[in-house]
């Protein structure tokens, strides 16, 4: 006792360890070793005493659990779930055990999982983590109306949960429960939670109440805190078109446009006109290069036009055209020293 209250477990397994045999079947002495085992992380050690006590009291829920409890410490969810199946036969209305079993399944909208959370759900209606679990297996399936279900007995035995709230803004909004996602949103503002994501959805509510110049406040302040996005730039320009700012609001459209786009898209059209240039599809080379000056272009992409159209396409009006742009982007003197040497002087021959 005094070895286990100083944690001192290691030492606890060894001194055990002198006083039982080896070949010990005594319950107390094996469930003592794999206890002091387990807690000094020698888990092989802990497995082998608790599967030999397993096979003396198969029905043991203590050690159903310790089993359970051990097989997801080594990583083996498979033997976990096992154990606590086995735990279900004796004791079907064990709420831990359907949260545990939830807890292993990491798909939010599996069935197994769902199922599992739904029956934790009827044991014990109000427990916060499996009220949020199963609202938001449901919100991913847009099933608002269940989630927003589970949500309340939660919520009213907790009506501060954060947790909760954050869970219940958008299902309201979605729901179209206006007065109570402004609400819960100004419940978790109140509570210190003004992250981008409560933000964006009190814009997205007053948006929906037409509420524009309120819902820009939020989406302006999201771009403050630099944390916009597609969406919140969107709705930033629409907001923009509601107060008939319309110069703003074809700037914010822009910008949701823009940040719709991967930044790689030039490089993208660039490399798979290069690979249509290999396989002798100019044609469409020369249509993949064009799209790739409809995004971000570094000049590079004239280069590759003008060399086309100058060797392959053998239009010499279009790749001077394009020489010259690629001389305009002013590129790196040094990196591309040779490239521009090569450019200036083909432009000389061709027009010559």
């Amino acid at each position: 006792m005094d070895l286990y209250q100083n944690q001192r477990f290691s030492e606890a397994a060894a001194y055990l360890q002198s006083i039982y045999s080896e070949n010990t079947n005594d319950p107390k002495a094996l469930a003592q070793l794999a206890y002091t085992n387990m807690m000094s992380g020698n888990l092989p050690a802990a497995e082998k005493g608790y599967l030999k006590l397993y096979s003396i009291q198969p029905a043991s829920l203590p050690l159903l659990f310790n089993l359970a409890s051990l097989q997801r410490r080594r990583g083996n969810d498979n033997k976990a779930k096992f154990y606590y199946k086995e735990i279900i036969k004796i004791d079907s209305l064990n709420f831990n055990v359907y949260k545990q079993l939830a807890a292993l399944v990491q798909d939010p909208i599996s069935p197994e999982k769902q199922c599992y959370l739904k029956k934790a759900n009827l044991l014990h209606p109000t427990d916060a983590d499996i009220a949020f679990d199963l609202a938001n297996s449901y919100s991913l399936q847009k099933k608002n109306d269940s989630a927003y279900i589970v949500l309340q007995p939660a919520l009213a035995v907790d009506t501060a949960n954060l947790m909760l709230l954050k869970a219940k803004l958008p299902v309201s909004i979605t729901l179209k429960k206006m007065d109570e996602a402004i609400l819960t949103g100004e419940m978790l503002i109140a509570n210190g939670d003004s992250s981008g994501y409560v933000l964006n959805n009190m814009g997205k509510a007053y948006f929906i109440q037409k509420q524009y110049a309120q819902s820009l406040k939020f989406f302006k302040t999201i771009e403050n805190m630099q944390q916009q996005n597609e969406s919140t730039l969107y709705y930033t320009a629409l907001c923009y078109r509601e107060l008939k700012n319309y110069d703003l609001a074809a700037e914010y459209l822009n910008k949701s446009i823009r940040e719709s786009l991967s930044p790689y898209m030039s490089s993208y059209y660039k490399i798979l006109g290069e690979i249509y240039e290999k396989t002798k599809q100019l044609k469409m080379a020369n249509q993949s290069y064009q799209k790739s000056l409809n995004y971000e272009n570094k000049g590079e992409v004239y280069y590759n036009l003008a060399l086309l159209n100058d060797f392959k396409l053998k239009n010499k009006k279009a790749a001077v055209k394009y020489y010259q742009k690629f001389l305009n982007s002013k590129p790196d003197t040094k990196k591309y020293k040779e490239v521009l040497d090569y450019t200036k002087q083909r432009m000389i021959t061709i027009t010559k």
